[in-house]
């Protein structure tokens, strides 16, 4: 039996992690948690009956310990408690599937105490990536990544290890949007945003989608994961979302992994990796897709994707100043506070007013998370 952690069990990807874990049959969940959903969370405590489970919210943890009495699941709460169960000793993978920079801490907690990372929290390597990636390979764990593309890139590599690589190109569906001009996305609404074409998707990362800040938070975990620099990756819009991502090595080969557009395929790779004998989702028909397309992305447009490679360049702590900005003027979004295209402005603003610390620690990124939080807030 594998036994593992699951942080952010009730939403889009957690919950098709549990379907995946009863697929395989010999997978024990030992903690979950969950930002708010009490409901929910309890019914996973009564199936999984986990040792462990963690409610962030630290209102709603009287509210689901009365709800799981009867249960021998201990319950806790907060951050604390986050990265309690990250680093449960009897734990040998955790799979971080929070949203936001909330994953930093207890993903930090898990490498510490030898746990393989399922990654599926980009927001861990954008933010922290020169610190989490050297810290995994002394600390001797595993990461793997969980997002489709980076899945799909890490695919295409195994049986490479001694071959450079040349570029990595990195698939985006273009979201509900691909093809608008700026004049086209004034005043489309929430309901128009959150309508992906392809994916079903947490509302922030279907706004990020949309806005392809996704896109970009995933250029920079590309940078981490795999080691290359900026102007090695490359971004194309593919609408079908069947390739995944695709790696161009030296010979100028190109190996690329397909796949319906299912995040539980990249679930059950990092779960079974490195085997592949679990099968999940529906079998890929080529003959019924046709044709398959690539576009370029436009930049000027969808800004935030310029934003997150300006944000590379500069380095240090404005990676972490750019993902904190878009997290909250997402949430102004969603609220109907702002425009959508007043998302990459409070971005940008927020990026402008920040002298990156090049030489950084957790504690910096920390305190520019919180500086461009409250500075994002006031625009």
């Amino acid at each position: 039996m594998k036994n593992i952690s699951i942080l952010g069990s009730t939403g889009s990807i957690g919950t098709q992690a549990l379907e995946v874990v009863d697929a395989c049959g010999d997978v024990c969940v030992h903690a979950l948690s969950a930002h708010s959903n009490v409901a929910l969370l309890s019914e996973q405590i009564r199936k999984y009956k986990p040792q462990k489970a963690c409610i962030m919210n630290e209102d709603l943890y009287s509210a689901l310990k009365l709800s799981v009495a009867d249960t021998s699941t201990e319950i806790v709460c907060g951050m604390e408690g986050l990265c309690d169960i990250a680093s449960l000793s009897s734990v040998e993978s955790v799979l971080t599937s929070v949203v936001g920079n909330v994953g930093l801490l207890p993903t930090l907690e898990a490498i510490n105490a030898g746990k393989d990372i399922l990654l599926a929290n980009k927001e861990t390597l954008v933010t922290s990536g020169s610190i989490i990636m050297p810290l995994a390979k002394e600390k001797g764990v595993s990461i793997l990544p969980v997002d489709s593309e980076h899945s799909a890139i890490f695919q295409s590599l195994q049986g490479n290890e001694h071959n450079r690589i040349s570029k990595i190109l990195l698939t985006a569906s273009g979201g509900p949007f691909f093809g608008k001009t700026r004049d086209e996305l004034k005043g489309v609404t929430k309901a128009d945003a959150l309508n992906h074409p392809n994916w079903s998707m947490g509302a922030k990362i279907t706004i990020d989608s949309a806005t392809m800040m996704n896109k970009g938070l995933e250029v920079i975990e590309a940078k981490w994961l795999f080691g290359v620099e900026s102007e090695d990756i490359e971004v194309y819009i593919h609408r079908q979302s069947i390739v995944h991502s695709m790696v161009e090595f030296e010979d100028r080969s190109v190996i690329a992994q397909l796949g319906n557009p299912d995040m539980k395929l990249p679930i059950v790779y990092a779960l079974r990796y490195p085997c592949r004998d679990v099968a999940v989702g529906s079998r890929l028909n080529l003959f019924d897709i046709h044709t398959l397309t690539f576009d370029k992305p436009d930049p000027d447009t969808f800004e935030c994707l310029s934003l997150a490679y300006r944000a590379l360049s500069q380095g240090g702590t404005m990676s972490a100043v750019m993902n904190a900005a878009n997290e909250i003027a997402v949430e102004k979004f969603l609220k109907g506070e702002i425009e959508f295209l007043q998302i990459p402005e409070i971005i940008k603003s927020a990026m402008d007013a920040h002298t990156p610390t090049l030489d950084f620690t957790i504690e910096d990124v920390l305190k520019a998370d919180a500086w461009a939080r409250e500075y994002s807030a006031q625009q």
